[in-house]
């Protein structure tokens, strides 16, 4: 992985294929190898021609980490996002992101409206506007000295995912508790790049697909059919969906 600095933070991120750049942006607690390789989203964006970008957000993988909560709103992770564009010198491209990172996604496209050419929102709809329910569990239990003792079942499902991982995970209680930042119906309303929002059926965290597209003014849903939240990333009609939907919203007419 290459690096850059933002914000005093170092950041580490890929850049592989030659093309209409797409930049990946993953959620919380995973990392850009977990979110987006793994599964197979690197080589079929690269293999459709495409210049693929992802980096791993501050407090992951193996981006710098922090403690302080201050460090984590979504925000500033979109502001690290547009930083790594500028040091590629790249104006504009398609952005994508899941769960946490369609959150992030979505401040860009609020904060740097000139750099998105077309948004992919997966893992994440109404419940960005709406709220995806009580998280301080998953906190405390990323933070349990004793895991046999964590009783929260979304709770218990983060710390083993945490520490598959192997994550900082004072990093990522500290990111959840200020990551979750609500974006307000009218700011959605504000988001013109079209919009592709791509939920699970089976996901009891995101929200409605269509409750989000029908706030985005060029906005979509697509119904990951049969998938929760964790297995409705590497589902292969989601690939095809968000192909389809590159090729509807090309980067030079976008």
């Amino acid at each position: 992985m290459q690096t850059f600095r933002n914000d005093g933070f170092e950041l580490a991120y890929i850049d592989e294929g030659k093309g209409v750049p797409i930049l990946l942006i993953h959620g919380f607690a995973s990392t850009h190898f977990v979110n987006w390789v793994a599964p197979g989203w690197v080589k079929t964006l690269r293999d459709a021609g495409y210049r693929v970008l992802a980096l791993d957000n501050r407090g992951h993988g193996r981006s710098q980490k922090s403690h302080d909560k201050a460090d984590y709103t979504p925000r500033k992770m979109a502001a690290d996002a547009a930083a790594l564009l500028d040091h590629l010198e790249i104006p504009r491209a398609h952005i994508m992101g899941y769960s946490m990172g369609a959150r992030i996604s979505a401040f860009l496209a609020l904060e740097a409206p000139h750099k998105v050419a077309s948004l992919i929102l997966g893992g994440l709809g109404l419940g960005m506007v709406e709220g995806v329910g009580d998280w301080d569990e998953i906190a405390e239990a990323l933070l349990a000295d004793d895991p046999d003792k964590i009783v929260s079942e979304r709770g218990m499902m983060f710390r083993k995912f945490a520490d598959q991982t192997k994550s900082d995970r004072r990093a990522l209680a500290a990111c959840i508790a200020t990551s979750r930042e609500l974006l307000s119906a009218a700011d959605a309303a504000r988001i013109d790049a079209p919009a592709l929002v791509a939920v699970g059926t089976r996901d009891d965290i995101a929200g409605s697909a269509e409750g989000l597209a029908n706030l985005l003014p060029a906005g979509e849903a697509f119904s990951i059919e049969r998938r929760d939240h964790m297995l409705a990333v590497g589902d292969r009609t989601f690939k095809a969906r968000a192909l389809e939907f590159l090729k509807e919203h090309p980067l030079d007419e976008a």
